[in-house]
């Protein structure tokens, strides 16, 4: 009863934090990060490099902070979201910084993308819809082969100090702290959709940041299959 309470209570708040009160976003994440939101953020950079070319989808792109760094990087994306508000907000910080992109607002339980579409999907500390059949489903489709999705789940602050406990108590609360049975969770999870799921640990200063990287693998070949070929190129 105090749990189904606490959850609705939580649902309101991100829903206000994501959408009426769009604007105190990246205060609020300041705050509650003792400011290394945006480092953990940046942790999903590195897994991101190598993608020379190709198409990077940002799901839940919220005030466009990630876009500023993938589009200094060269990279080409699109940004997409279900809130007005925070594309609002995301178009006037790229605009300011003199970048753009392809924004779309829409639902992650329907990318209106064709299939195969982005060499990596990435998002960044998404809420509950990410773990949803049907979004896995619509992440595994848009990827191409060998594509990849790398998804920041959680974060937890290191060291001592009353301010630190009492945020560590409150990511507990939220599910955004890094524990092994969630962390096993989240992997079976992705993996019951076909897509290869790996758990990383980051080191952040002062922070622990739990990434999920996740592949598409190419099909497999069956040996009959590939019998059938080898007769076909004697023919």
């Amino acid at each position: 009863m105090k749990r189904g309470i606490r959850n609705r209570l939580l649902q309101f708040a991100f829903h206000l934090l994501y959408n009426e009160c769009a604007f105190t976003y990246d205060t609020v994440s300041w705050l509650v990060s003792l400011g290394q939101w945006r480092n953990w953020q940046r942790s999903v950079l590195p897994y991101l490099d190598d993608i020379s070319s190709g198409v990077i989808l940002e799901l839940a792109h919220g005030t466009g902070a990630l876009q500023v760094d993938l589009l200094r990087a060269n990279c080409s994306t699109v940004a997409f979201d279900l809130s007005p508000s925070m594309s609002r907000i995301a178009r006037k910080r790229l605009s300011r910084a003199g970048l753009s992109t392809d924004f779309i607002r829409g639902d992650a339980l329907s990318l209106p993308f064709a299939s195969g579409s982005f060499a990596a999907v990435v998002s960044t500390f998404p809420t509950s819809f990410i773990l949803n059949k049907v979004c896995l489903a619509e992440i595994f489709r848009v990827l191409e082969l060998q594509g990849r999705a790398i998804i920041v789940m959680s974060a937890v602050l290191e060291g001592q100090g009353l301010r630190r406990a009492f945020i560590r108590f409150l990511y507990r609360i939220t599910g955004q702290s890094p524990d092994g049975a969630a962390g096993a969770a989240f992997k079976r999870a992705f993996e019951g959709h076909g897509l290869k799921a790996e758990l990383i640990d980051v080191a952040c200063e002062g922070s622990i940041v739990q990434l999920i990287l996740l592949r598409k693998p190419m099909p497999e070949v069956s040996i009959r299959n590939c019998n059938g070929l080898a007769i076909d190129a004697q023919a």
